[in-house]
């Protein structure tokens, strides 16, 4: 991100004629609002004077403390690509306050920047990379998305095989027109999949660039007449979407997972970190896979992990160790799915992390072979556990663990909780369609 002061801010949109700025910021379950002022308004948003009614946001507050305030964070400014002429229009992302103005609890971005503030006073710094996967899809004549793909591509295919290239490389465009460093992008395993990698970062600025990078590839989409959806399973018998993270801890600039001593060359803190993921995997699925949909992916057959277990050079396990060393050894947790909350799905894996790094937790040895041929004896002989196999199993074991609660803090632990018991309430009601093509002529 780049570094503005407020008086920045104003004059830019002076000179480039921005008339409309966008305050926004993200729910408890990941989904991006926002509250549109003009410019006149700017001066008063950039005071943080800008209330809004939270008791209209779903788990935010109820109706008799709805008052809330706007905290716009003046290095998250930028111009929209698309926005042009005299109506141009920027966005300021912000943390939400109460009206007394201290920080908002139920805010996710003042969750991660509490967590943040935790590794701080150890002397680290979180630096991570998504990898986050999404599909294209047909919309119909009304312009509702549908799960017709608009290609056979599989992985690495080229066009004309590959027929969302075209989208894919204005999605690239737009996003280093708004200060992103695009890596890579391709196509993925399934048709209509696709994956687009953008350079790693601290955990904040990540966490924001998924939450704008998923409303360009929608924005971006929708100009194509397509749909992009970042659902984890939208549908049965291919690979579904995940969004893996590549994580660093670094102190004084300095990677503190890599040490040239070990046989691997990983350090103690490098074990100790992925201690505290493997021990706290199971409660951190419950916020990094939120849906009931996510655990349709977590399946064996797809790529996807199931099993709680790390490993050096395959893809099974939870955790792998890409190849790479020095300033570029990291951590790829590979069960997260890009319908997560970023803020929050950073914050409960850098909490696990942290008190892995505080406990000294060593994890397992490693799982060097394919974990999903070995059977259920050589599984439970090497002490390798499962992750939750649906969004009950794992909001159960979010239940049972105090250290995760506490990094989402008691509001968004409360409210959270309750909103995936109804949901998983509501599913258990329904008649799927598969249901009634196996059982509805039988009996």
């Amino acid at each position: 991100m780049a570094k503005y002061t407020s008086e920045d801010i104003l004059q830019i949109c002076r000179e480039k004629q921005v008339q409309f700025i966008r305050l926004q910021f993200t729910d408890i379950f990941g989904t991006l609002k926002n509250v549109a002022i003009t410019q006149k308004q700017l001066k008063k948003a950039l005071n943080r004077e800008i209330l809004f009614d939270g008791s209209s946001i779903e788990g935010f507050v109820r109706i008799e403390e709805s008052d809330m305030l706007l905290y716009p964070d003046p290095d998250s400014f930028v111009i929209y690509p698309w926005s042009s002429g005299e109506g141009k229009t920027a966005r300021l992302i912000c943390d939400v306050y109460g009206a007394d103005g201290t920080p908002f609890e139920g805010c996710p971005r003042n969750t991660l920047r509490r967590v943040i503030r935790e590794a701080e006073e150890m002397g680290y710094t979180l630096e991570v990379g998504p990898e986050a996967e999404f599909f294209l899809f047909h919309t119909d004549e009304e312009g509702h998305p549908t799960v017709a793909t608009n290609d056979n591509g599989g992985y690495f295919d080229l066009g004309p095989v590959d027929r969302g290239e075209d989208a894919r490389r204005d999605m690239c465009l737009t996003l280093e027109q708004m200060g992103f460093e695009v890596e890579a992008s391709h196509h993925e395993a399934a048709p209509g999949q696709h994956e687009i990698d953008f350079k790693y970062s601290d955990a904040l600025t990540t966490a924001d660039n998924v939450m704008t990078f998923k409303m360009v590839v929608r924005f971006i989409a929708q100009q194509h007449r397509l749909h992009a959806t970042f659902m984890p399973k939208p549908i049965a018998g291919i690979a579904g979407s995940g969004m893996h993270l590549n994580q660093s801890v670094f102190r004084d600039g300095k990677n503190v997972f890599h040490d040239p001593q070990d046989p691997h060359q990983l350090s103690q803190e490098a074990y100790y970190y992925m201690g505290g993921l493997l021990e706290h995997a199971p409660a951190i699925t419950a916020i990094t896979n939120p849906l009931v949909n996510s655990y349709k992916r977590l399946i064996a057959g797809y790529e996807a992990p199931v099993y709680i277990a790390w490993s050096f050079r395959n893809r099974s396990p939870l955790i792998r160790i890409p190849s790479k060393r020095g300033q570029g050894t990291r951590l790829e947790l590979r069960s997260p799915d890009p319908s997560c909350n970023p803020y929050l799905a950073l914050a409960v894996t850098l909490k696990a992390g942290l008190d892995g790094i505080r406990k000294k937790t060593q994890p397992p040895a490693p799982v060097n072979r394919n974990i999903f041929d070995m059977t259920d004896c050589e599984r439970e002989k090497e002490c390798i556990r499962c992750l939750p196999g649906n969004l009950k199993e794992a909001m159960e074991a979010l239940d049972k663990d105090s250290l995760i609660r506490n990094a989402l803090g008691r509001h968004i632990d409360s409210r959270y909780r309750e909103a995936k018991r109804i949901e998983w309430k509501k599913y258990k009601t329904q008649i799927s369609q598969w249901e009634l093509d196996q059982y509805l002529s039988k009996f």
